[in-house]
């Protein structure tokens, strides 16, 4: 520890020479011609009797990664955090006062420099640096294991060295990015609107979870934020929006784990004129999509496991699925009491409400989801799991509803929605009993919802795409921690 304060008061005094050199430590720009991956694209492939001929000059920046000083000459590579180029400084170019002072420069440091590229004996690509300005002072020290951070709550608690220590880490994030780019493309291009809808709702809805509560002082109301913007979006629907989506930030207040962060990205998207078998199609025209885009790959690794990830994707009936996994029988499975029963007894000391919707979720987690590798639509879910649902046409009690999973998560939640007002509300009233019952995260009467489902709302079916998940299974990620740039920790004592 000792170490390390000192190296940060030599940086220290390092950075009061700068200021007293009459040299600004932290300057407001830099013109810099390309940045270091457009040099490296650009100019990698090019030999050096190329370069030599071209005589090419330009001017680049970044942070400071390595340095090897010598007398007359030194090598330095700095990073934009994605690629990194050589640098090779020569007193008898720069004068002996500047390049005294460049070797004065710490790891981290930002800096600006100009000159020739040309390729070393070793065939690297080097700039030669004619010229040079400092841009910013690193006053801590870089972490010892430059090739690799390895603490992963430090990586998560400072995601600013992760990014820049960690290449695969910026992978990870910038196929995120792309990802919903090209989400986003594929849903515009089937002629659907991005809307945005409120993130502080006086009443929670559009999912069974417990919400944050916050207060707003001048209206003197308890606010709650979103746990899913379904009811808004289906507002739409009943206003003549006929296809919207909503790439929205959610919040839930459950625990962490490495499938759960209580703020994440979810997809919604609300088609009209549509129910669940649409929606089916369409998320697996999506995972195309995203394959012939480069986006994801066919086949990926997650955890040992080789999953296919282009369609079809095989299907399964929420009840035939737990008589498939668990040693219950589907009359077990039917009969509520028996169920209850078997899964307070399963859940012991997580204390579970004794409800049939919360028996359902708990049997199926524990006997079904560790089973579900391969990209799976787990459909017809029970009316006391599925409030939103409309009820199944073929199949009494029974919803047209899916859910996708695959790698043992819950990628996306689907289903015909419901539009007929009364029976909307009296699912919203059996909610309440279940929420008398003990549990929280019961939904809650929306009368404004009713109200707008009483003005008419199309047939439609609606869907949410957990975005996380899906960025952890497309690029391997075992922990939702990886794909989330900051992700929620407890506060350091």
């Amino acid at each position: 520890m000792s170490e390390i304060t000192d190296e940060i008061k030599v940086r220290e005094e390092k950075l009061r020479n700068l200021k007293e050199a009459g040299i600004e430590p932290y300057p407001y720009s830099y013109d810099l011609k390309e940045n270091i991956s457009d040099i490296v694209k650009k100019y990698r492939e090019k030999s050096e009797e190329e370069l030599e001929k071209e005589e090419i000059e330009t001017s680049t920046a970044g942070r400071i990664i390595a340095k090897r000083i010598m007398g007359g000459a030194s090598f330095f590579h700095i990073t934009n955090g994605k690629d990194k180029l050589q640098l090779y400084l020569k007193k008898n170019i720069v004068g002996n006062e500047r390049y005294k002072l460049f070797k004065t420069f710490d790891l981290g440091d930002f800096v600006g420099v100009k000159g020739k590229l040309f390729k070393t004996r070793t065939g690297e690509l080097t700039l030669v640096v004619e010229d040079f300005k400092f841009l910013s002072k690193c006053l801590l020290p870089l972490p010892e294991k430059w090739h690799g951070l390895q603490d992963k709550e430090l990586r998560f608690r400072q995601r600013y060295l992760d990014l820049f220590i960690n290449p695969e880490s910026r992978e990870i994030f910038e196929k995120r990015f792309k990802m919903i780019r090209e989400i986003r493309r594929f849903l515009d291009s089937r002629d659907y609107i991005e809307v945005e809808t409120p993130m502080m709702q006086p009443i929670p809805g559009g999912a069974i979870a417990k919400p944050f509560i916050t207060h707003h002082n001048a209206l003197n109301i308890d606010l709650y934020l979103r746990i899913a913007p379904e009811l808004y979006l289906k507002r739409l629907l009943v206003g003549g929006f006929e296809r919207v989506y909503e790439i929205n930030r959610n919040f839930r207040n459950e625990g962490i784990s490495s499938q759960h962060n209580p703020e994440f990205t979810m997809l919604e998207f609300y088609q009209a004129y549509s129910d669940f078998e649409d929606l089916i199609k369409l998320t697996e025209e999506l995972f195309e999509y995203l394959i012939n885009k480069g986006i994801a790959s066919e086949k990926v690794n997650f955890e040992g496991n080789e999953i296919k990830l282009s369609p079809p994707f095989q299907k399964l009936d929420f009840i035939e699925a737990i008589a498939k996994y668990s040693p219950l029988s589907k009359e077990d499975i039917l009969n509520k009491e028996k169920l209850i029963a078997h899964a307070v007894g399963l859940a012991g000391e997580d204390n579970l409400v004794p409800t049939y919707g919360k028996a359902l979720d708990y049997v199926f987690d524990e006997y079904v989801k560790d089973n579900l590798i391969q990209p799976t639509f787990i459909l017809n879910h029970p009316e006391e799991i599925s409030p939103l649902s409309k009820p199944h046409r073929k199949m009494p009690g029974r919803t047209e509803r899916f859910e996708l999973f695959m790698a043992k998560m819950e990628l996306a939640n689907g289903f015909s929605e419901l539009n007929d007002p009364d029976i909307q509300l009296q699912r919203f009233k059996e909610q309440v009993k279940d929420r008398e019952a003990g549990d929280e995260e019961a939904h809650l009467i929306d009368y404004d919802y009713i109200k707008a489902l009483q003005y008419g709302m199309p047939p439609a079916a609606g869907e949410g795409i957990g975005i996380d998940r899906l960025t952890m299974v497309i690029t391997g990620t075992r922990s939702i921690k990886e794909v989330i740039l900051f992700p929620l920790l407890k506060p350091k004592s």
